[in-house]
């Protein structure tokens, strides 16, 4: 929540440092199929499972990315493009680049099929990181997300996908939690749990639209 948020920014003064974004708005487009087939698949927790969506940052750089997890790590693959390539590419009229990447998404689009906007899913993010380590942490909060009229550059007809109290946290680390943040995540009674904001946003609209 909000006060375990303002916790943690003080005890992480002393250890990491916010990246140089700063407090920065993402917004991302995630394309499935018309029966929602990769969310369906992910929401019940398979041991392997993957998303492609296009991701907007603050300053006006688009990235098209699959994000992959098995058995509970988590590998990204993107590359750097523009919306209008994005449609083009889902339209079947572009392959995108020739690079290693760019063929990985070739055969993601291939493999399922017409691959159409779900959801799109906006945040307000703030980074840390620790210098000479792999340690990153992210907070995301005021969540929302559009299912019907998808926009990227529309801001109004949004939805909030949890209360505006919740924070997500994500610690993103290859080796072990370093003994002092788990020394302040005890402290601070914060507990991990799993969630996915695009998950949820499924949930969310399936139960108010009565599906």
């Amino acid at each position: 929540n909000k006060s375990q948020f303002e916790y943690m920014k003080e005890r992480l003064a002393d250890y990491m440092t916010i990246d140089s974004y700063g407090e920065s708005h993402i917004v991302s487009i995630y394309y499935d199929t018309p029966s929602y087939r990769l969310i369906r698949t992910s929401i019940q927790k398979p041991k392997f499972k993957e998303k492609i969506r296009l991701r907007k940052y603050d300053t006006g750089d688009y990235f098209l990315e699959i994000k992959r997890k098995l058995y509970k790590v988590v590998y990204k693959r993107r590359i750097k493009t523009t919306k209008e390539e994005v449609d083009a590419f889902f339209d079947y009229d572009s392959n995108l680049d020739d690079t290693q990447i760019g063929k990985e998404l070739v055969e993601f689009r291939n493999t399922y099929g017409k691959l159409i906007p779900a959801f799109l899913i906006s945040c307000t993010r703030i980074a840390y990181y620790q210098d000479n380590s792999d340690l990153r942490l992210t907070f995301d909060y005021d969540l929302k997300y559009q299912a019907d009229n998808i926009d990227l550059d529309n801001s109004e007809n949004y939805d909030y996908i949890v209360d505006e109290d919740t924070v997500i946290l994500e610690i993103k680390v290859q080796s072990a939690v370093p003994n002092w943040l788990s020394d302040i995540l005890s402290k601070g009674e914060i507990y991990k749990s799993s969630f996915s904001k695009v998950g949820m946003a499924y949930k969310k609209y399936m139960t108010m639209n009565n599906k």
